[in-house]
Parts: C-alpha cells; sequence; structure tokens
C-alpha cells in the first residue's frame, strides 16, 4: 500500500521560504515519477512541480519558476519542494503525488495514482 506523508507546511511573511517533504513507502520509490500540486480555497487543483525518477528532469508551472525547487532523495524514499520568495498568493494545501505508469514528467495531475493528504502554506501579507 503506496503511503504519502507531506510535512514542512505552516505559516510564514511574505518574502519567505519553506521547504516541504514528502516521505513516501509502500512501492519503490526510487522508480516513481513525482509531483506537487496544491489547492487554493475555492480553486481546483494546479500543478506546481514534477520530477522524474532519477532527478535529471524536471517540470515547474510557468508562473514558479526561479522561485520554487523539486527534488528528490531516492535513499531516503524522500521528495523535497523549496519554495522561495513566498506571495500571499503561493497560500494552498500543497499535495505531493506518484505515479509508476509513466517516466514522462507529467503536469497532468489525471497521471498520477497516489496523493498524499496535504499539507497547508499560508503566506501572509
Amino acid at each position: 500500500q503506496v503511503q504519502l506523508v507531506e510535512s514542512g507546511g505552516g505559516l510564514v511573511q511574505a518574502g519567505g521560504s519553506l521547504r516541504l517533504s514528502c516521505a513516501a513507502s509502500g512501492r519503490t520509490f526510487s522508480v516513481a515519477t513525482m509531483g506537487w500540486f496544491r489547492q487554493a480555497p475555492g480553486k481546483g487543483r494546479e500543478f506546481v512541480a514534477a520530477i522524474s525518477w532519477s532527478g535529471g528532469r524536471t517540470s515547474y508551472a510557468d508562473a514558479l519558476k526561479g522561485r520554487f525547487t523539486i527534488s528528490r532523495d531516492n535513499a531516503k524514499n524522500a521528495l523535497y519542494l523549496q519554495m522561495n520568495d513566498l506571495k500571499p498568493e503561493d497560500t494552498a494545501v500543497y499535495y505531493c503525488a506518484a505515479t509508476w505508469r509513466t517516466t514522462y514528467v507529467s503536469t497532468n495531475s489525471g497521471t498520477y495514482d497516489y496523493w498524499g493528504q496535504g499539507t497547508q502554506v499560508t503566506v501572509s501579507s
């Protein structure tokens, strides 16, 4: 049974930084394509970033490039999202997601079969 558990969310002032983590278990993490998505109140789920099994390929939402960095440590079965220069519009629940069906670094939430419970990020102005 696959489990994804996010952590690292919280309240931060605009301009601050947070690092989210996602701990994976239940399946071979090192061959999974992983992604981060977010959902703000009253809005749909939005792609944030994704990373290939090796970490060699990444994809980002255009509006987040340069501020967010996705990475992974396969030895620790962990996925990370470093978020810098946070803005109030980054306020959302952040979800980690995994798929073993493809090596394509997908931006589509439908590609991902497993999801964590989410971690709240709140950015105050």
